[in-house]
Order: C-alpha cells, then sequence, then structure tokens
C-alpha cells in the first residue's frame, strides 16, 4: 500500500472498543493531518474525542487498522518503541495538564529535552527555549522557579503548552488547551501553537467543544463525521 509522504497523520480502517464493550467507540475509515496542516477538531463529550488522542499516542491500540505518524506505522512498535517516538515526536497538550507538581514551572517545560536528545538538539539551548516560551505565554519570571503545583490552573495550562512545543515536534495534538484561560491568554496560546507549527513544519490536531476558535485553523472537521460508530450509534 502506498501513501503520500505529505501525511503527517494517516488513519485507515481504525475500529477500537472498550474492554468488556459491545460496540465500537471509534470506527474510522480515513482520516488524513498533512505536515503544517492545523486542524479543529470538535465533538460533544463522549464522541470519542479523547480515545483517539491516546490512540494518536500511542498510549491505546485498535483492535483493527492502521495509523501512521510521519510515515512511522505506529502499530507495528512495541510498547517501548511507541514511548520513544512520543517522546521524539509529538507534543502533547493533555485536558488535564499532567504537569509533575514537585517540579518548576521552567523544570516540567525542560522534561521533553531530557527524555529525547532529538527535542533537545531541536531547541538549541533549551533554557534559553524555554524562557523564549513562557514569556511568549505571558507567565512572569518570578513564576518559572514555582513549584507547578503552587501555580493557578491557567499558569499550569500555559507551562503545559511550552512543555508541548519545546523542541520542534513533528506533530502537536492539544486536548481543550485553552479551557482555564481568558480571552487575551487564550489568543496569545493559540498565536504561539499556530507559529511554532510554522517553525516545524509540524502538523497540529486541536481538539475542542470551543466552535468559536475554529477560524484560526485551516480546516474544521466534526469527528461525528468521520467516526462511523458515532453514526452506527444514533441509528
Amino acid at each position: 500500500m502506498t501513501h503520500s509522504v505529505n501525511q503527517a497523520i494517516r488513519i485507515e480502517e481504525l475500529t477500537y472498543r472498550w474492554p468488556r464493550q459491545c460496540a465500537d467507540c471509534l470506527a474510522i475509515s480515513h482520516f488524513t493531518v498533512a505536515h503544517g496542516e492545523r486542524v479543529f477538531l470538535h465533538g460533544p463529550s463522549g464522541s470519542g474525542k479523547s480515545t483517539l488522542l491516546a490512540l494518536l499516542g500511542g498510549v491505546a491500540l485498535p483492535q483493527t487498522g492502521r495509523i501512521e505518524l510521519l510515515g512511522q506505522p505506529l502499530t507495528a512498535l512495541s510498547a517501548h518503541a511507541r514511548d520513544r517516538f512520543r517522546a521524539d515526536h509529538i507534543g502533547f497538550v493533555f485536558q488535564q495538564f499532567n504537569l509533575l507538581p514537585w517540579l518548576s514551572a521552567r523544570d516540567n517545560v525542560l522534561l521533553p529535552c531530557i527524555f529525547s536528545t532529538r527535542r533537545r538538539e531541536r531547541a538549541g539551548d533549551p533554557q534559553q527555549a524555554a524562557a523564549r516560551l513562557l514569556t511568549h505565554l505571558d507567565l512572569a519570571p518570578a513564576l518559572w522557579q514555582k513549584p507547578a503545583a503552587e501555580l493557578s490552573v491557567g499558569q499550569q495550562q500555559r507551562v503545559a503548552a511550552a512543555r508541548a512545543v519545546i523542541g520542534q515536534p513533528g506533530i502537536l495534538i492539544a486536548d481543550e488547551p485553552t479551557s482555564a484561560l481568558d480571552a487575551p491568554r487564550q489568543q496569545g496560546f493559540i498565536d504561539l501553537l499556530l507559529a511554532e507549527t510554522v517553525a516545524a513544519n509540524a502538523a497540529l490536531l486541536f481538539v475542542s467543544h470551543d466552535i468559536r476558535l475554529a477560524a484560526h485553523f485551516d480546516r474544521t472537521v466534526a469527528l461525528a463525521d468521520v467516526n462511523c460508530a458515532a453514526t452506527e450509534a444514533a441509528t
């Protein structure tokens, strides 16, 4: 099977169902995101958005089908190799942030450069890169050395964003990333994601229920339009 080298994310004939469930929660025949493309994915709670992101991150594996990221068949990798690939090539902004609470804001941002030689090399000077990103996201230098647990929810969200983009990963995935931000900081957050996407020619998959944000992106996709399981459940 020949695939276009222009696709950063490619899903073919994927199905996934949770253990002990009798029906698929995801059934996606075809979905792609090109290198450098910014895609806004939306859907109501329970529509399978977080499950799809877990599959793209290699945290879960589909029962059938193929997931290719940057030309690599993710489903063909061992669990350890999937972890390594994720560290090197995917920047995640998690809905629950997943910061290490005892580490400082700056040290949380630097984590990808510790776990991935590739990300560290692409960051240039990781300390300077972290400072640039935190400044862009309007986090005052006085907060950089504070443990993440002592930051506000909005501040933690900005730290999580900086951590995701440091070292120019080839794919950026953001799961409801602006929910705790006020309007000006929400705009700054999106501006940073878009700028970093351009700098790395990265693919950006931005998942949110806030359809007002869709205007910032190249393409808008409703998960229900690509997930056949949602159609079948509704009939």
